[in-house]
């Protein structure tokens, strides 16, 4: 059976899944990234696991895998495969995509994790059928992934998509970025957290104690996510201002509020255009597997001598529901064996 790796690598965890040519997860795993070994160590871990992934695949298959797709955080050279730095994982200049590739001889597609997990919302996900969208996960920083007809852009150097460092507050908080007043200093997860904590007196409260707050019409509360959501509305104004998709998804930790977020934001959205068209603004759909059927799109690519697949609004492939249901062929969190 032909088939696919799909590796999502985070700070902390890696999940993987071997991706039929249907679309299909076959098999799924986790394994621990072990960034505390340092990045030689992760690399080494990263290399293990699609070597075990690929055995595995190839005796319950009877197939080796077809190609790999892998998604890591940080700034990420995807024409050269290249892992050129990340802060959280301590790399510089990896050459993933060669060292995947000798290790399994088979041919690897390395990806951005917010622009891999951006395709597949775009594709199979909430954007599905949308021929140009934006997808913005609010989570410890802001990121965003822009797609265009099935594919997402990187931009000329690999930067493209990078919402969380648009100025929204000329001359307000420092972002270590170098810049001052940065959307994500303002309306990521964590810096809604960091306002409540401080509001609260809670140095513990975090940011979905403060939309429990909201929903409960804690003034203070109210406040502090009232900033954040109109700081968000200036940056994706911006952003529809210059890109004009269709779609609006919004994803990460922030967006688990549901409408607590999502209705004073489309209001927020609403009062600030002129010309600009209102895109449709929906939540995310495949949560954190994103990144790994993301991954598996990139590999399925690959293998499709007609390039990427456009988006198609009746497709069924890589259901988000896969990666969380269980069946007979789902591994240990921490092992893949055969």
């Amino acid at each position: 059976m032909r088939h696919v790796i799909a590796l999502d690598v985070g700070g902390t965890g890696m999940k993987a899944a071997l991706v039929g040519d249907d679309g299909e997860l076959l098999h799924r795993a986790r394994r621990a990234t072990g960034r505390e070994r340092g990045p030689d160590a992760v690399v080494a871990t990263i290399l293990d696991f699609a070597a075990d992934l690929h055995a595995y695949g190839l005796q319950r298959y009877g197939e080796a895998a077809a190609a790999v797709g892998i998604a890591v955080p940080g700034i990420v050279d995807e024409e050269r495969g290249i892992a050129s730095y990340a802060a959280n994982l301590g790399w510089r200049d990896v050459p993933l995509r060669a060292l995947l590739g000798e290790r399994l001889g088979i041919p690897v597609a390395l990806g951005h994790d917010v622009r891999t997990g951006g395709l597949a919302e775009g594709r199979i996900g909430a954007g599905r059928g949308a021929d140009r969208f934006l997808f913005v996960p609010l989570g410890t920083g802001i990121a965003g992934a822009i797609g265009i007809d099935g594919r997402v852009e990187a931009g000329a150097h690999g930067f493209a998509g990078e919402i969380g460092h648009v100025v929204v507050r000329p001359g307000g908080i420092s972002c270590p970025c170098g810049q001052h007043g940065c959307l994500e200093r303002y309306a990521s997860a964590s810096a809604v957290s960091e306002a409540w904590a401080a509001a609260c007196g809670d140095p513990d409260a975090d940011a979905a104690d403060c939309a429990k707050a909201v929903a409960s019409g804690d003034p203070n509360a109210v406040r502090v996510w009232q900033e954040a959501v109109d700081a968000l509305a200036d940056g994706l104004v911006t952003a529809l201002t210059l890109l004009d998709p269709r779609t609006l998804i919004i994803g990460g930790g922030l967006a688990e509020a549901g409408e607590v977020l999502f209705q004073p934001l489309r209001e927020a959205v609403r009062q600030r255009v002129t010309f600009q068209k209102l895109p449709a603004l929906v939540p995310a759909a495949l949560g954190d597997a994103a990144g790994c059927l993301g991954a598996g799109l990139l590999a399925r690519d690959l293998l499709d001598s007609a390039g990427p697949v456009r988006p198609d609004p009746d497709s069924t492939d890589l259901d988000s529901t896969d990666l969380d249901s269980t069946d007979p062929d789902s591994t240990d969190p921490s092992e893949v064996t055969a």
